[in-house]
């Protein structure tokens, strides 16, 4: 009987496969959400790129959630949310949806109306979904959202704050 030697996967190769990709997504250039729930699992909100539309009949978006997010539990436990399209002039408040910032910092750098959902819609966003979550399936790091429509709010005017390269910039 002749062994079969089981190769590790090389670590350094590994590493240098995610950068690649990292750097290869910095030129996908993509809208920039907030994401917001609000409800009985708790209020949270996220910074995100990872949004886009799945069809019109009926309405349904897709969003991706990490599953290491602060938001993650409560987005989930509540079972809605509202992707809320930023302009230009939400740029500092992407950050603090970006980041480590305590939730109630957060939301108090902007003002928010409750929607039917119980989510929270920012006001001045350019357009607002807000959603169901219908079904999640798994996406390795991050739990990807299929969300149905429940109303839609659009705001006429104002520049898209698009991410790309790394950098803000306006459209």
């Amino acid at each position: 009987m002749q062994a079969h030697l089981v190769s590790q996967p090389d670590e350094t190769a590994e590493e240098t496969r995610r950068e690649n990709y990292r750097d290869a997504m910095a030129k996908l250039g993509a809208a920039v959400h907030i994401v917001t729930t609000a409800g009985a699992a708790g209020r949270a909100g996220f910074a995100a790129t990872a949004v886009c539309s799945v069809s019109d009949n009926p309405p349904t978006l897709l969003v991706c959630l990490n599953k290491g997010s602060s938001a993650y539990w409560p987005v989930k436990g509540n079972g809605t949310l509202c992707v809320n399209v930023l302009s230009s002039e939400h740029r500092e408040l992407s950050g603090l949806f970006g980041g480590k910032t305590p939730v109630e910092e957060r939301f108090a750098g902007a003002t928010w109306t409750e929607l039917p959902s119980g989510s929270l819609a920012l006001d001045g966003a350019l357009a607002s979904f807000d959603c169901e979550i219908t079904s999640v399936a798994d996406g390795h790091s991050h739990d990807i959202l299929i969300c149905r429509v429940l109303e839609t709010q659009v705001n006429e005017g104002g520049k898209s704050l698009i991410y790309l390269n790394r950098g803000y910039h306006t459209v």
